[in-house]
């Protein structure tokens, strides 16, 4: 094992945009295994929207991540050395391990991965929380049914494009609204959206208009904002709204704009739901092996955005969320 172990830590709250003075990058002395415990190297780290609400100081789904603590992140690592009877080294095991080079663990939370049957980023993607949040979010809080209308935003990020592979796999029309034509032509040609609307080139709401004559039965909400006003006005009779994310919002250092439009849920006789899919987590193994069978007969394609660094670029590499660079999920290989 190294001597040092690298990690990046919270070093002041972000006020909008994060900034590279909000992080603190250290090395401090490799932990050695204890009993019941087991020591690893990380392997990738995952990169989601979600990490900017954990970086502020208010209520939500989990605390925030405190000033001078290692980053939260959920990560792959390769078992080194283990007096753990549940981990022998070389085991590939996921966690939210946090942003560092090393790792040393109790095994709580962990959970050891097969990679003879998917690539150990995948663990972090498609079987992974993208994964189960497209799963749960679609089939339960959107409640999907055969035929329904689904529009997704976000849609070629790590869980859009999962929601709108599912919703084709169901049976569905599926819309996905993305930045850019060569995101917008992965959407229709590779991953098999039946339309896709650049809300970089014009008009959403009257592409929306166009592409749903007979309403949207499913809106998976990604992106908030002017987008899920957009989305709103288009709303089907017994609507679902899945409340995912609002990546539009994140940054902002003034309050999140919401809907002003939300009558149409009463005209409409839809409704509108937020949902964290740690409630869920009792039926990952359930949703994992559906998945996996749809990825291995060919009916779903797994987009990952790979980039290769140390535990030093992760605040960089991070940006690309929030600047739409990525397609599919991002994930910062350790080299």
């Amino acid at each position: 094992m190294s001597a040092t172990n690298r990690q990046v830590r919270l070093a002041a709250r972000p006020v909008g945009d994060v900034k590279p003075e909000n992080w603190e990058h250290v090395s401090v002395p490799v932990e050695e295994p204890g009993p019941g415990r087991f020591a690893g190297r990380t392997r990738f780290i995952s990169l989601d929207p979600a990490m900017r609400g954990w970086l502020d100081d208010r209520p939500s789904y989990l605390p925030p991540v405190g000033i001078g603590e290692v980053m939260r992140a959920g990560s792959v690592i390769e078992v080194t050395h283990s007096d753990h009877p549940g981990f022998r080294p070389g085991d590939h095991v996921v966690g939210t391990f946090g942003v560092q080079e090393y790792v040393v663990s109790d095994g709580k939370g962990a959970l050891k991965i097969d990679t003879s049957l998917a690539p150990a980023s995948t663990y972090l993607g498609a079987l992974g929380m993208p994964g189960m949040t497209a799963y749960f979010g679609l089939l339960d809080v959107g409640a999907l049914k055969d035929g329904d209308t689904v529009v997704v935003s976000g849609a070629a990020g790590a869980v859009g494009s999962m929601v709108g592979q599912i919703a084709k796999v169901k049976g569905c029309r599926v819309i996905g609204i993305a930045g850019g034509p060569d995101k917008c032509a992965l959407l229709t040609d590779e991953l098999g959206f039946d339309a896709a609307i650049d809300y970089r080139a014009g008009d959403v709401k009257r592409a929306l208009r166009e592409q749903t004559p007979d309403g949207i039965d499913v809106y998976f909400d990604n992106v908030g904002g002017d987008i899920l006003e957009a989305a709103l006005t288009r709303l089907a009779m017994h609507a679902r709204v899945v409340i995912c994310g609002a990546i539009s919002q994140y940054n902002n250092s003034t309050p999140v704009k919401g809907p002003s439009n939300y009558l149409s849920l009463l005209v409409r006789r839809a409704r509108m739901e937020g949902f964290v899919v740690f409630d869920y987590a009792k039926r990952y193994g359930q949703a994992a092996q559906e998945i996996a069978g749809w990825i291995g007969d060919g009916r779903l394609k797994v987009k990952e955005h790979v980039v290769k660094g140390t535990v030093d670029d992760f605040p960089e590499t991070l940006q690309m969320l929030f600047r739409s660079e990525n397609v599919g999920k991002l994930v910062l290989e350790l080299a």
